[in-house]
């Protein structure tokens, strides 16, 4: 039997449920007797049917002597669930293949030692790779307890991402932007500077043709509370809530007026006048916010890859060049001093949108 030609399949099937699982990892599955397919189940939101359980309820009696593939480890706790095994156990599963261990480290192995200690063939590690890409947030939050951090900038091949007169839109075209909504279905939260607030008038809302595609929750760094009570993201209709970020001594009849209209304010540990991003994701990760995309200007986006706190990185590049030195850059503030003291991206990787390019990679921790 092909176990990489199921296991792709689950694959697949897992990432259907990409922006409605979080906190819980994509999973899919697929049930397989007599090398034809009888069953298949993705994990479609936290708090539904596991992967699993939805495969062999498709595959009912015909699950019997079969081979599951599942894309995670199946579970052999209760949790807001039932514990997946059990299921296994009574639904008379011969032999199941996962692509890898659950990551939490209290339950690790746990759930293919009790279906191997009750007679199941077991098999792990088959589509590993691919499986720990899909669930690369999952992975990052169980280990460290912090949000997965995605930058996403839009600039000119000179290196702008708006005019001296701040003007922004737009620099890249429809397929990119297309594109970075679907990032945005994909995360808990986005994050921008008041000075994007205050120049764009953004809703940060997720747009996607033929899709209903699920709003994140919006935050602001906002130091002083200059966030206009009338700024849209304030006034939208949407499931999504926004959350203002403060400095602690923040002028409390601003902070009461944003209440008043709707908007969480959380005061937060700044320094050297600006909020300190470190002490805030680990106040986000407490919050079960797994993975944030950051929009923010120029000054947000150097502060978010000085401070360590990027795990991923999107650069779009536009063919089209502002011709001076007076746009505003993709980083601002101080920079490393020498070429060695720069950051380095990892497993960088380019695609086309159009006739955009976008560079994604991985910036290493220093």
């Amino acid at each position: 039997m092909n176990d990489t030609f199921f296991m792709d399949m689950a694959l697949e099937l897992a990432a259907k449920g990409r922006g409605f699982t979080a906190p819980n990892p994509m999973v899919g599955a697929v049930v397989v007797q007599d090398a034809t397919v009888v069953g298949k189940g993705y994990h479609r939101k936290a708090g539904g049917p596991h992967a699993e359980v939805e495969a062999l309820d498709d595959a009912g009696e015909r699950a019997r002597g079969s081979t599951l593939y599942v894309t995670l480890e199946p579970c052999n706790h209760t949790g807001r669930t039932p514990p997946c095994t059990e299921k296994i156990l009574h639904s008379g599963v011969a032999r199941v293949v996962a692509a890898m261990e659950d990551p939490n480290p209290d339950v690790r192995g746990g759930g293919l030692e009790r279906l191997r200690k009750a007679g199941v063939e077991t098999v792990c590690g088959v589509g590993r790779a691919r499986a720990e890409e899909l669930n690369e947030v999952f992975l990052h939050n169980v280990r460290t307890g912090l949000p997965f951090v995605i930058t996403k900038c839009a600039s000119t091949l000179d290196g702008r991402i708006a005019t001296r007169t701040g003007h922004s839109r737009w620099i890249t075209g429809a397929e990119s932007r297309a594109f970075v909504h679907r990032l945005r279905h994909a995360v808990d939260a986005i994050l921008v500077g008041v000075g994007t607030v205050k120049a764009d008038n953004p809703s940060l809302t997720t747009r996607i043709e033929d899709f209903n595609g699920r709003d994140a929750m919006r935050f602001v760094l906002d130091t002083h509370l200059r966030t206009p009570p009338d700024a849209r993201m304030l006034h939208l209709d949407s499931d999504a809530e926004t959350f203002i970020i403060c400095g602690v001594s923040a002028d409390s009849d601003r902070r009461r007026r944003l209440e008043r209209i709707g908007a969480h304010v959380i005061p937060s540990e700044v320094r050297d006048g600006k909020i300190a991003l470190r002490p805030l994701m680990r106040r986000l990760g407490s919050m079960e916010v797994t993975s944030m995309l950051i929009e923010g200007g120029g000054r947000v986006l150097g502060e978010a890859f000085r401070s360590g706190v990027v795990d991923k990185c999107f650069f779009f590049f536009a063919p089209k060049i502002l011709g001076g030195d007076d746009g505003i850059p993709v980083c601002a503030g101080p920079g490393v001093e020498t070429m060695d003291r720069s950051i380095p991206v990892a497993r960088s990787a380019v695609r086309r949108f159009g006739d955009d390019v976008m560079i994604v990679g991985y910036p290493q921790k220093r």
